[in-house]
């Protein structure tokens, strides 16, 4: 207890969660640049190799809505380390996986884990940080979310060259191990009072509708979208997810909170956060395709071209959480955050074969600077009128809709890059189509053009509590009005 004592629950909350997060996010594009090798090790084709990031996305869909209720129940630390640990020991197992099949099943155990971490230790951070502190909160959770997609390509080029594919599951050990001990040691106990019964059949149709709409969203662009193993997964994971709103709308103690989204800050927020990760994520997905299909580039030096989209986005959390969200407030700051993503992504649309590599880590730079002034403000905001009850809840909701969205953003812009034409024939040789690659990044930037509006339905009053005082003016002065009124009892 002494040594608990010494280290305050921000600081201990904020190290094991971003720990946890860096690890989790970083997993899915390191592992992504080594299944290549893992096919010919393996001796299987590119299509059956890709259902190691399959099944590794549709077990966090499974496994993201029971995440709340579990950390109500049994306390946000007990069950944070135990999604530490089972992802932790599940990337163990995948590095010695001796075949296809054990690897895919170790995928799916990392996955179950990894779709606890997010929302038990957001909603861990958020407790730990009263309302006015949030927007720190919020540029601390920001690091890793961002900083470890553009970190995987360049560390999982380094392994796969130097060692081998095994370890850019081995890399996880060591990261995980010490997040689990010093969350041993300094983390507090928390569980809420009533967390309610375990709402199996809310668990049952959100986890199968979200895995099979997972499932279909990813295998789309490569099965194709008139398939019938895509075209039923959807439709059945559209089913299911109609079918659970329909009981959880009704159910006294859902597991999926969806009476949340008749709080107007909330919902504005979610559809600010889903289409940011629609756009954002598919441009990850894209540029990197376009420097290595149609620039020739290395999976390392696309990486390494890649990275200054992290660098922009630490040093535009910090302005964003300093400077810009306690003059601009959540509206405004969003809105001029979305717009400057859209200008840098329709920007790289200007990209040709002779394009300097340097002009477009500059953009990246600028899109990544960008896309701070949106996750910030928006992460701050979106729980500033949840009640500490339903934090756990609203945060499941949360992390899922961003992991939908990321989903789709892939499956959209491949899709956009296939419809358009990956390759075309010149002097009677197939090299790629970079007019393609033009489209894909101006579908994307319109679809942060469409966040816009979401953006805009903020009010700034209901974000009063999250918005630091300006010197010598009361925080709801400059907010404007009073917030509205929120009741979440009934969550």
């Amino acid at each position: 207890m002494a040594v608990r004592a010494r280290v305050s629950q921000k600081v201990a909350v904020s190290v094991v969660f971003v720990a946890a997060m860096f690890m989790s996010i970083m997993d899915v594009t390191i592992v992504n640049v080594a299944l290549p090798t893992v096919g010919r090790d393996f001796g299987v084709s590119p299509t059956a190799v890709d259902s190691i990031s399959i099944a590794f996305l549709v077990s966090l869909a499974v496994f993201i809505p029971a995440s709340g209720w579990l950390g109500d129940r049994f306390g946000g630390k007990r069950v944070l380390l135990t999604a530490i640990a089972v992802f932790t020991a599940a990337s163990a197992l995948c590095g010695v996986a001796s075949g296809l099949g054990e690897l895919v099943a170790f995928r799916i155990l990392q996955g179950a884990g990894g779709g606890m971490l997010a929302p038990v230790g957001m909603a861990m951070l958020y407790r730990a940080f009263p309302p006015e502190e949030r927007i720190r909160a919020s540029a601390i959770l920001t690091g890793p979310t961002t900083l470890a997609p553009a970190l995987g390509p360049v560390l999982g080029g380094l392994l796969v060259t130097d060692l081998s594919w095994r370890w850019v599951f081995y890399v996880n050990v060591p990261i995980g191990a010490a997040a689990l001990a010093f969350g041993a040691l300094f983390l507090g106990g928390h569980a809420e009072s009533r967390p309610g019964r375990f709402d199996l059949p809310g668990f049952l149709l959100s986890g199968s509708g979200l895995g099979l709409l997972m499932y279909g969203v990813s295998e789309g662009p490569d099965l194709g979208w008139g398939s019938a193993a895509v075209d039923g997964c959807i439709a059945a994971g559209l089913v299911l997810l109609a079918a659970m709103a329909a009981v959880e709308m009704r159910t006294a103690e859902p597991i999926v909170a969806l009476r949340l989204l008749g709080n107007r800050l909330f919902r504005s927020c979610n559809r600010v956060m889903i289409l940011t990760s629609v756009a954002f994520l598919g441009t990850l997905f894209v540029i990197s395709l376009y420097y290595q299909d149609g620039r020739g580039l290395s999976a390392l030096q696309s990486g390494l071209s890649t990275f200054p989209e992290a660098i922009g986005v630490m040093l535009g959390a910090q302005l964003a959480s300093r400077v810009l969200y306690p003059r601009l407030g959540p509206r405004r700051h969003i809105a001029a955050g979305l717009a400057g993503m859209a200008a840098s992504i329709g920007l790289l649309s200007l990209l040709g074969a002779q394009s300097s590599l340097w002009w477009a880590r500059l953009l990246m730079f600028a899109l990544g600077f960008a896309m701070g002034q949106v996750m910030v403000p928006a992460q701050a905001a979106a729980f500033a009128t949840i009640s500490p009850a339903a934090t756990g809840r609203a945060s499941t909701m949360f992390n899922a809709v961003r992991q939908l969205g990321g989903a789709i953003g892939v499956a959209l812009l491949t899709t956009v890059i296939v419809v358009a034409g990956a390759v075309h024939r010149v002097a009677g040789h197939e090299v790629a189509n970079l007019a393609a690659y033009r489209v894909t990044f101006l579908v994307a930037a319109a679809v942060c053009l469409a966040g816009v509006p979401a953006a805009l339905s903020i009010r700034d009053a209901d974000a009063a509590a999250t918005i630091p005082a300006r010197r010598g003016r009361p925080r709801r002065a400059q907010a404007g009005q009073e917030p509205a009124a929120v009741n979440d009892a009934a969550v």
